[in-house]
C-alpha cells in the first residue's frame, strides 16, 4: 500500500510541475507523471530505508518516507528538465 502512495505522491508532483509550474512543457504531461511517480518509488522504497525514514514496522505508513518521495520526485522531474534542456531529448 505504501509504494502506491509514494507513486502517487511523485505522479501529482510530476502533474503539478507540468499544469501549474509550466517546468516541463516540452517532454509533455505522461511522461513528467512517470518520471515523478518513479521519484517517487525510489525515494520512498529505496532511499527512505537507507536514511532511516521507513516505518519501524514494515508495512506501517510514514510521513517522514512519504517526505522523502516527494523530494526524490522533484530532484528526478529537475534532472530530467536539465537533460531535456541541454539535449532536447
Amino acid at each position: 500500500m505504501n509504494m502506491m502512495v509514494w507513486m502517487l505522491a511523485g505522479g501529482v508532483i510530476g502533474w503539478a510541475s507540468f499544469a501549474y509550474l509550466k517546468f516541463s512543457e516540452g517532454r509533455g504531461m505522461m511522461v513528467s507523471v512517470v518520471i515523478g511517480a518513479t521519484g517517487g518509488l525510489v525515494g520512498g522504497k529505496l532511499l527512505a530505508p537507507m536514511l532511516g525514514f521507513s516505518a519501524a514496522v514494515p508495512g506501517d505508513f510514514s510521513a517522514a518516507a512519504l517526505l522523502l518521495a516527494f523530494m526524490a520526485a522533484a530532484g528526478l522531474l529537475f534532472i530530467g528538465d536539465r537533460i531535456y534542456a541541454r539535449y532536447g531529448v
